[in-house]
């Protein structure tokens, strides 16, 4: 065979050139005779720093993975707070542009009617709302007459001084107040006594 049928060999034989050149050189440097352990030396020398090497990018790639994970996870905690927080909102904006009627129907069923299928109506609309209110987690406050006033919940609009009720006691309310958990939709009007 050629030389030009068979680049393989070529390359072989090109490989083998540089590595008897390389050995000359080492040995002519160290003025040693040629002997293989200084080859076998050679390479243990490098294996350490290929490992060190491959062992410091490995390093910097967990970090890095690490670092995409935690950032990962505090981008969900912080999209689930965001969607939680955008529905708590759409909620109250919701319930807030209903309380108007709920409050009509109350009155409504304050008022004395002879039709009693009239008054079963209203109170059954009045039920179905507040259930839907429940269902969506608002509560109404709990502002009864004869308990205490706390300004977190409720909106004194008048005083009285009534020595039987005690201080800082609801006395009469005038608006039922709403909650959705922890947030105020709507405080409760109240008349408090001195």
């Amino acid at each position: 065979m050629s030389k030009k049928e068979n680049p393989a060999q070529q390359a072989e034989e090109a490989v083998k050139a540089d590595e008897t050149a390389a050995a000359a050189a080492a040995e002519t440097q160290a003025g040693t005779e040629p002997d293989a352990q200084p080859a076998e030396q050679a390479a243990p020398a490098e294996a350490p720093d290929a490992l060190a090497e491959l062992q410091a990018k490995y390093d910097e790639l967990n970090d890095r993975y690490l670092r995409m994970a935690a950032e990962y996870d505090n981008f969900r905690r912080r999209s689930r707070a965001e969607r939680e927080g955008v529905h708590a909102e759409a909620v109250a904006y919701a319930v807030t542009a209903l309380l108007p009627t709920l409050d009509n129907l109350g009155r409504a069923l304050a008022q004395p009617t002879e039709d009693a299928a009239y008054k079963q109506g209203v109170e059954m609309t009045y039920n179905q709302l507040m259930e839907s209110f429940h269902s969506l987690g608002v509560e109404p406050i709990a502002d009864e007459a004869g308990t205490a006033f706390d300004p977190n919940l409720h909106n004194a609009v008048m005083h009285v001084d009534d020595e039987a009720l005690g201080e800082n006691v609801i006395a009469e309310v005038f608006q039922r107040g709403f909650k959705l958990g922890d947030k105020v939709i709507r405080h409760s009007m109240v008349k408090v006594a001195n």
